[in-house]
């Protein structure tokens, strides 16, 4: 385009030549020079065009060469500076804004314990205590997330001190770890530090303790008094990278940076009591100075004796768990452990020093937790009399309406003036004592009221627990038992009390009292004393180590036992001798039985020949005979159940039919004589009985038995029932008479073996009839009951099962 622009520049120029050439030329010449023109201007363009091009290009080369050597040097600046930080004994972890993986600088060394790899740093749990990794971690968060910016100190798991540090870095941020106490390495170079020589020629001379700190909290002068201070307290230097030591610190860890932190914050000073028992107590002052040094220096804290004892009761109560609470000579609160406010559950901030112990006790009072008085006033007053004491005041007890017991004790705090009072909540020792007291007491009545004689010996010997049994059983005085006495004088009493054997007999039981053998096991035995008396007597060992004597009279029960002994073997050998009369005597009667009685049958065949009279003793004879011969077979039948040897045969039985065997033996023994009818038999058998089960002969025995007893005591003529019925799956035979009633004897005679004597009737039996009833009628698993009619009689009831052998029940 300014090629093109050129030649119309230049004519345009010359307005001669302009005006030359247009009058020169006509308009057909300019037409035919018009490519020309045109062909001319585009050389020209083209021309100047690629003249600019190589400039652009030489340009931009020459700006690449510049930026290259603007980066080359600014990487060589990089790897300086991370030359100069991997050369420093501090570790510095960079996150940049553009990826999370961080970067580390330094000596991972300088913080890791050895052998650790550096990746590790980064693991806060691996090399840092619990509580500063969380801390840490806590930290690293906040600053990445929120850009706050943190210092702090940390404890290593190898008892290390490590100070980190974190700041936002551009839009990245940055993490900076080295150790505590950090000195530049041996010929490095350090950066320019204020001159504070004359500073330290003024802190040597001072006579107080007095020390520099740099701006990183490091100690960098001491003077002698600190030195000195600093022995004394077993501090030792920090080397100072192997050159020379730096000033001990007399601060720990933890406390260090409490200070440090005060100080900042402070904004130019601050001060710290510190206290080492045995070397004082000090008021620590600590100033900034220009360049970020800071001077500190120790004064002595000089307190008067009084304050000085109350001093070391304070920081010695604080450890105590028994509440304690000191007041000065004006009332005032000094000093308080923990365990105080928690007994009155007084809130630390109302604690405050110098409270007045007034509106202590308003407050407790206020919420219930005094002792309920009738004037409180009067009562403040007594108890604010402690501050006049010049010594301990008596316990006193506090029963509070919570129902707890407090003992107070009241003690002259210094000789100025004060009170010191002990609290102890004895609430549970008092419900012990009370439940001790019970327990002892129910112990006590215990042993008073046992029959048995209790002695208790000490492992010394001595006699610790006894009862009134002990003493009235060996005839010892009360005296002889008072006061504790020893084995030994038990023994003594003993033997003038029972001269004959209390000597022996003590010394024997003196050997189980003194033996303190572990392996020694518990003894009885039983002793017979000269004055007739029996003596069970234990030795027991208790757990505790003591030793537990028991003593019983059993004179009266050895007796009765003796007694019991002798009379059983009498009836033993009585029994035996009443089986060898039943089995010789029965034998004996039978054979002179059966001869009478077949000779009075013959008689009675010889009927024309004998007159009414001889017929009438005959069949006397007769009857006597038969009733005689039923008393011998019950005799028999009762020594055969009483030796366990009877056994029932049951079978199938036919009831009419025992009915009349029955019936036929009462007419033998009941015989008419002279027209006299014996007795009226009415026998009543219900239709359609069940089977009945049992042993036939002793069924008919039964029958037999009631029917003779019935008919024994009726009068002549009188009537005798015999019913038969069934209920269910027994069947009961009622016998029912006209006699003289039921009296009370002759329902004891169907549990024993007797008859009354006193009944009324034509004859008297052996006392058999209803024990051999009672007895079978056992062993067939029935009963038997008897009960009175009315107006006359008696009413004798057997019931019997269906089936005696599925019953199986024996006497």
């Amino acid at each position: 385009m300014g090629l093109c622009a050129a030649p119309s520049a230049l004519v345009s120029a010359s307005p001669a030549f302009a005006q030359g050439i247009n009058s020169g030329i006509n308009a057909g010449a300019i037409a035919g020079a018009a490519p020309l023109a045109i062909a001319l201007g585009a050389g020209g363009f083209a021309v100047l065009a690629v003249a600019m091009v190589r400039t652009l290009i030489a340009d931009a080369n020459a700006r690449q060469r510049r930026a290259a050597e603007q980066i080359a040097g600014l990487r060589a600046f990089v790897d300086e500076y991370e030359a100069l930080l991997a050369g420093t004994r501090e570790v510095t972890v960079l996150w940049p804004g553009n990826g999370p993986e961080p970067r580390l600088l330094g000596q991972v060394s300088a913080v890791l314990p050895a052998g650790r790899r550096p990746d590790a740093v980064m693991k806060f749990s691996t090399w840092l205590v619990p509580e500063d990794a969380e801390r840490l971690a806590r930290l690293v968060e906040a600053l990445r997330v929120d850009g706050r910016a943190f210092e702090t100190s940390l404890a290593t798991t190898d008892g290390r001190s490590v100070r980190a540090a974190g700041w936002v870095l551009g839009n990245g941020t940055a993490l900076r770890l080295r150790p505590a106490y950090l000195q530049p390495l041996a010929g490095a170079e350090t950066p320019a530090q204020p001159d504070h020589s004359a500073l330290r020629k003024a802190l040597a001379l001072a006579g107080d303790p007095a020390y520099l700190r740099d701006a990183s909290g490091q100690l960098i002068f001491a003077n002698p008094a600190y030195e000195t201070l600093a022995r004394s307290l077993g501090k030792t230097s920090l080397g100072k990278n192997g050159g020379a030591a730096a000033p001990a610190e007399l601060l720990d860890p933890a406390a260090l940076d409490r200070h440090l932190k005060a100080l900042a914050s402070a904004a130019g000073s601050a001060s710290l009591e510190l206290s080492w028992p045995g070397h004082g107590e000090f008021r620590l002052v600590e100033c900034a100075m220009p360049g970020g040094d800071t001077v500190g220096f120790l004064h002595p804290v000089e307190r008067e004796a009084g304050d000085i004892g109350l001093a070391h009761i304070g920081g010695i109560i604080e450890t105590l768990a028994t509440p304690i609470a000191i007041f000065n000579a004006d009332k005032e609160l000094v000093h308080f452990n923990q365990a105080y406010a928690e007994l009155w559950g007084l809130d630390e901030h109302f604690l405050v020093e110098g409270l007045d112990e007034r509106a202590i006790l308003d407050k407790l009072r206020t919420e219930g937790l005094l002792p309920a008085q009738r004037d409180y006033h009067e009562w403040r007053n007594q108890h604010l009399a402690a501050y006049d004491l010049t010594r301990p005041r008596k316990d006193e007890i506090w029963h509070l309406p919570d129902g707890r017991s407090i003992k107070v004790i009241a003690a002259p705090a210094s000789p100025k003036g004060g009170v010191v009072y002990v609290f102890e909540d004895i609430t549970e020792r008092l419900a012990l004592e009370s439940t001790n007291k019970s327990f002892s007491s129910v112990q006590r009545e215990s042993l008073n009221a046992l029959s048995e004689a209790v002695a208790v010996f000490g492992t010394n010997g001595r006699l610790t627990l006894n009862n009134p049994r002990f003493a009235a059983l060996w005839k010892l005085p009360a005296s002889a038992v008072a006061d504790h006495p020893h084995i030994d004088q038990i023994a003594e009493a003993c033997g003038r009390a029972l001269p004959e054997d209390g000597p022996t007999i003590w010394r024997d039981l003196k050997r189980g009292i003194i033996d303190l053998n572990p392996t020694r096991t518990d003894t009885t035995g039983r002793l017979a004393r000269a004055d007739g008396r029996l003596l069970d007597y234990a030795i027991t060992r208790l757990p505790d180590g003591q030793t537990m004597m028991t003593f019983l009279d059993v004179t009266e029960s050895a007796n009765y036992s003796r007694v019991l002994k002798e009379r059983n073997e009498a009836l033993i050998a009585a029994d035996r001798l009443k089986d060898a009369f039943v089995k010789n005597v029965s034998y004996e009667l039978r054979s002179p039985l059966t001869n009478i009685i077949g000779f009075a049958d013959l008689l009675a065949q010889e009927g024309d020949t004998l007159t009414e009279r001889q017929k009438a003793y005959t069949d006397y004879i007769r009857a006597s005979s038969t009733t005689l011969g039923v008393l011998i077979d019950n005799i028999l039948d009762l020594a055969t159940v009483d030796a366990g040897a009877a056994e029932l045969k049951p079978e199938l039985l036919d009831v009419p039919t025992l009915v009349e065997k029955a019936r036929a033996g009462l007419s033998a023994t009941f015989i008419e004589i002279g027209g006299e009818k014996p007795i009226n038999l009415v026998v009543d058998i219900e239709d359609n009985l069940p089977p009945f089960v049992a042993d036939g002969t002793r069924m008919v025995q039964i029958l037999y038995n009631l029917l003779s007893n019935a008919a024994r005591f009726s009068p002549p003529g009188g009537q005798v029932k015999l019913s038969v019925s069934a209920r269910a799956d027994r069947l009961l035979f009622v016998v029912e008479d006209e006699g003289p009633g039921l009296t009370d004897e002759m329902k004891e005679v169907i549990l024993a073996r007797i008859d009354a004597s006193t009944t009324d009737g034509r004859q008297r039996g052996a006392g058999l009839g209803l024990a051999i009833v009672r007895t079978f009628v056992n062993l067939h698993g029935g009963t038997i009951t008897a009960e009175p009619r009315q107006p006359r009689g008696s009413r004798i009831t057997v019931n019997l099962p269906r089936d005696s052998a599925l019953a199986g029940v024996a006497e």
